[in-house]
């Protein structure tokens, strides 16, 4: 273990980041764990990303910050409060755009997503890695597993949430108890199944999806959500909300592949879910 870099500050300007497949020691809980990538999707957060950084171990491999097209100090904070951070500047417009973005500008064997707002404990994501290093390929976070919790939810969008995530979980056979959260981490090499091809907030939920129906292994981890710490979020509930809706429809999925999956389903909730979806999913596809 001696040739191993040692973890640094936070922040801290060392000589240089470990290559892509160096596993590096982390904590007393993590022995060891292959390079990290977090992604931050940012626009106009220079008053949040003291607090975003600040929180976010040392051990990472590298932080990219995916810019999108901000008009305040963003850019020139990240550098100040993380000099080896990678800056990329997003070309297109909506979250789910920059986090395709950023994703193509990783290096590490696994990426963490990371908002930008301050809503998430970068602690947590050790967490996450356990996770992934012990067998999972995907690990999402959510507020309503037990040990998890928001500040942040209105009633509407809890309501919201959690029928979608009701849909999800019936139609695509996913065990979800939460559906439209954005901290979440997994093997890079996932991005080869799931062929993200969305620009807005519903990329969350498009993941999520797309990872159960590629049959890959999901590990929810409880995590909390923040107040967003300064400025106003970009999220409208019933707007964005159909968006997602219009995500589960597109992506319903073979019931017969299902069934051969070993997925059990309930045809009294299907005989009531169906004669609505359908006609829907015809409208948009």
């Amino acid at each position: 273990m001696s040739s191993v870099l040692q973890p640094a500050t936070p922040g801290q300007d060392h000589e240089a980041p470990p290559a892509a497949g160096v596993y590096r020691p982390v904590s007393s809980h993590l022995a060891i764990a292959p390079p990290v990538s977090v992604v931050i999707p940012a626009m106009n957060e220079a008053e949040n990303l003291p607090y975003v950084f600040k929180t976010l171990p040392g051990w990472v491999h590298e932080v990219v910050l995916v810019d999108g097209n901000s008009t305040d100090d963003t850019i020139a904070v990240a550098r100040a409060l993380w000099p080896g951070v990678k800056v990329v500047e997003q070309r297109g417009r909506g979250k789910g755009d920059a986090l395709i973005t950023g994703f193509g500008a990783c290096t590490g064997d696994i990426i963490v997503m990371v908002d930008a707002d301050g809503s998430a404990d970068g602690n947590e994501i050790v967490s996450y890695v356990c996770a992934l290093v012990s067998g999972a390929d995907f690990a999402k976070g959510s507020r309503f597993a037990n040990g998890g919790g928001t500040d942040d939810m209105t009633f509407v969008r809890r309501l919201g949430n959690r029928a979608l995530c009701a849909v999800v979980n019936r139609k695509f056979g996913a065990r979800y108890t939460d559906l439209c959260y954005g901290y979440n981490a997994f093997w890079r090499h996932c991005l080869d199944r799931i062929d993200l091809d969305c620009t807005g907030f519903e990329v969350e939920t498009l993941m999520n999806i797309r990872v159960v129906k590629a049959g890959l292994r999901v590990q929810e981890i409880p995590s909390h959500e923040y107040l967003r710490i300064h400025g106003v979020s970009n999220l409208r509930a019933v707007r964005d909300g159909l968006r997602v809706l219009r995500v589960i429809l597109r992506e319903r999925s073979n019931r017969r592949a299902l069934r051969r999956r070993g997925r059990h389903r309930s045809p009294m909730l299907d005989s009531v879910l169906d004669p609505v979806l359908d006609p829907l999913a015809g409208e948009i596809s």
